[in-house]
């Protein structure tokens, strides 16, 4: 299965760099907040990401993901995700799946634009990628060796409420998060705030890479909210995290995070990279490749 994971990495990649050309469109710096903007209709992006995270009584990890973005409507985003991870001393290994659905209910940009997320995930115990903190996850979870960590199997839904605004070019966002393990787990509770903006509102009118508006900076806050049996901050963890991103002409975009854990239950250091392409009407090249057949 690790096996898999890695060649289904190497597949995202080479359709990334075989992809036709694209019309560029700006990426958020956030790695774990969500914004209000969703996929174009029609378009497929194809990203993957990486979290390093270090382990103070045991073995720093690496942690990585496929993601592939499809704009179903203009109200409608979904994605598919492939994950792993390797700890360090230990081994590499497939660690599961995710299916995630963004719905925007309302169809013009208003001051606070609501989007409702819907997510499910079948993953192993193995799982490092901390797309989200929920519950009481914290730094010691991750200690129990990949040997014995992926033999255990969770099912999970996922719910957010994201309330998301732009202001004179800022970006506010606010994601809360509710988690239910399949079994019998009580539900689970995180949080998620954002800020971002990028360097120039204003478009310089030259086509390059290295314009100002081209860059967006900011700055992310997450963590744990405890469970329905103990909610709050009491055994929970947090992280604050710089973000960037980088948006290229071509369709390119990269992003850069630096995560800093805020407690004693925190990972001291998270960091996390990516890169990603659009394929602007991906749907419709496929509707012609199937018509061409019939």
């Amino acid at each position: 299965m690790a096996r898999c994971a890695v060649l289904a990495s190497l597949l995202c990649c080479s359709t990334i760099f075989l992809a036709p050309a694209v019309v560029s469109g700006q990426e958020s710096p956030y790695f774990v907040a969500y914004d209000h903007y969703l996929e174009e209709p029609g378009s497929l992006e194809v990203e993957y990401f990486s979290t390093f995270g270090t382990q103070r009584a045991g073995d720093n990890f690496h942690a990585f993901w496929t993601e592939l973005e499809y704009g179903v409507t203009a109200s409608w985003t979904t994605e598919f995700y492939l994950e792993g991870q390797s700890t360090f001393g230990q081994s590499t290994v497939f660690t599961g799946l995710r299916w995630e659905n963004r719905v925007r209910p309302l169809k013009y940009e208003h001051f606070i634009n609501p989007i409702l997320y819907l997510e499910y995930e079948k993953k192993s115990g193995a799982d490092k990628i901390l797309k989200e903190v929920e519950g009481h996850d914290v730094e010691s979870d991750f200690l129990v060796p990949n040997a014995l960590a992926r033999k255990e199997h969770d099912q999970e839904m996922e719910l957010k409420l994201i309330l998301s605004s732009t202001v004179k070019g800022w970006n506010f966002t606010e994601n809360t998060l509710a988690a239910k393990n399949l079994s019998n787990n009580p539900w689970e509770f995180g949080y998620a705030l954002g800020a971002s903006r990028p360097l120039a509102l204003k478009a310089s009118g030259n086509r390059c890479n290295f314009c100002r508006e081209n860059f967006f900076v900011g700055v992310e806050m997450y963590g744990g909210l405890g469970d329905r049996h103990h909610f709050g901050l009491k055994e929970t963890s947090h992280y604050l995290a710089p973000a960037l991103s980088w948006s290229l002409r071509s369709g390119w975009s990269f992003r850069f995070s630096q995560g800093f854990g805020l407690n004693d239950n925190s990972h001291r250091l998270v960091t996390r990279w990516g890169v990603s392409r659009e394929i602007s009407g991906f749907g419709e090249m496929v509707s012609r490749a199937f018509r061409r057949r019939q």
